[in-house]
């Protein structure tokens, strides 16, 4: 009888709705982040002119950091509605998921820590003074270099997120199978991207990441605009 109740309680089209308008923060955030902050501040190979834009623009910097952990804050429920959404289909891999998703989530959080190191080596206290400004430019632009190299690392883990997501997604009825695929193909273009950061970054490319972002956005928008097809659902949980 508990059960039964349990299950009438938890209502899918619910969760699905706030889950893709928490996904659409996270993904709005990651573009901010990425595109309108460090793209935007970041000077390729110079460690003097990057400097010199972040000194300019300290407090966008800051804003950056704060979205991104933002966003971070917003994937922590988002991974528990993924898991509650996911489970009638195989717990063990719906919690496989989700412990994957707290390892990424745990990475990116700690490489925060490496843009905000590049901002104190770019400040005016008196213990920098030992070094000059070159050498606090190159130190500042290193921990830039490793924060991407951190963001790559914790997007290996992300990486399988999306593909047991996506075969869940896949085999759950509930869901369209395409979205699936996308989220399928999103997982292995992570990990392309992610791998080839770390073995031969000559050969990294942005243009891999984009069936990402279009496997990421059309599983938010489903979620927001169609939910889950209770009919489907309610004969997977035994609901009448």
């Amino acid at each position: 009888m508990n059960i039964k109740n349990s299950i009438s309680e938890f209502s899918p089209m619910k969760y699905a709705r706030i889950g893709g308008v928490l996904y659409l923060i996270i993904i709005i955030a990651g573009l901010f982040g990425q595109l309108m902050v460090r793209e935007a501040l970041v000077v390729s190979g110079d460690p003097t002119a990057t400097a010199n834009k972040i000194m300019n623009s300290e407090m966008l910097w800051r804003i950056g950091i704060s979205v991104d952990l933002i966003m971070q804050i917003c994937d922590l429920p988002l991974m528990l509605i993924f898991y509650l959404l996911l489970k009638p289909v195989n717990k063990n891999l719906a919690l496989l998921t989700l412990l994957f998703n707290l390892i990424q989530t745990a990475v990116l959080v700690a490489n925060k820590l490496n843009l905000l190191m590049a901002l104190f080596l770019l400040g005016d206290a008196t213990y920098l003074n030992n070094f000059n400004p070159d050498q606090l430019h190159t130190l500042s632009y290193i921990y830039i270099k490793l924060h991407d190299a951190g963001f790559g690392v914790g997007l290996i883990f992300f990486g399988f997120v999306c593909l047991i997501e996506g075969y869940l997604i896949f085999k759950s009825k509930y869901f369209p199978k395409a979205i699936g695929i996308l989220m399928q193909i999103a997982g292995l273009c992570y990990l392309i991207n992610c791998f080839t950061l770390l073995l031969a970054p000559k050969f990294l490319s942005n243009l891999v990441l984009v069936p990402c972002l279009i496997g990421e956005l059309s599983l938010c928008l489903w979620l927001i605009f169609k939910g889950v097809n209770i009919t489907e659902w309610n004969k997977l949980v035994g609901v009448k």
